[in-house]
């Protein structure tokens, strides 16, 4: 597990849970929308650089 995909899983969990949160307050859809993307992308990102696939 490399640093750099720690720091993409990291960022990934921060965002999702920065989505959760904006949820419950009632931000609206497209920022939790953008959220939820950004989040999807770092935790691909960071699982993918994970060198377990070879």
């Amino acid at each position: 597990m490399t640093g750099l995909s720690t720091i993409l899983i990291v960022v990934g969990l921060f965002l999702l849970g920065g989505m959760i949160s904006f949820a419950k307050q009632g931000v609206p859809k497209g920022v939790i929308v953008l959220l939820g993307i950004g989040c999807a992308m770092c935790l691909v990102a960071g699982v993918m650089r994970l060198e377990v696939w070879a």
